[in-house]
């Protein structure tokens, strides 16, 4: 559903908040050995999400990447996904044709319709903040 690099920036993203929580500052290397991801690659993902103001990067000595702690619970889903990957995810066809409309739908589009939607509200209501609280409870993980 999503794109690999989409992927690592939702893991990323949630880690960074996590860290956030205890106001911790994480560097590039630290990032991409708990998101298990080559170091290169997420710094092309962390430029991304900081480009698009979900992160923010701070330079020099004791720098890193963040998100400010009262920001994270204002933070969606669907916003880290939109701009990674766009908004194929919530317009694309199930079978990944580029001309797949109401009019002239391919054989999956009703069915793939519903799908795309619940997804869609799912990334819509999801907060980041619901998301890194349950790495920092433990209730959940990024890598096993």
């Amino acid at each position: 559903m999503f794109s690999k690099t989409c992927e690592y920036g939702i893991r990323a993203t949630i880690f960074i908040a996590s860290e956030s929580f205890q106001n911790n500052r994480v560097g590039l290397k630290d990032i991409a050995k708990k998101i298990d991801s080559p170091e290169a690659f997420t710094a092309k993902i962390l430029q991304i999400l900081s480009k698009n103001n979900i992160i923010h990067s701070i330079k020099g000595v004791g720098g890193g990447f963040e998100i400010p702690r009262d920001k994270i619970n204002q933070i969606k889903l669907a916003q880290i996904v939109t701009a990674i990957d766009g908004d194929r995810v919530f317009t694309g066809c199930g079978l990944g044709l580029n001309h797949c409309f109401e009019e002239h739908p391919c054989p999956v589009h009703d069915k793939f319709k519903e799908i795309r939607n619940g997804l869609a509200a799912m990334l819509e209501n999801t907060t980041l903040e619901e998301l890194a609280l349950g790495i920092k409870s433990g209730d959940t993980f990024l890598r096993y």
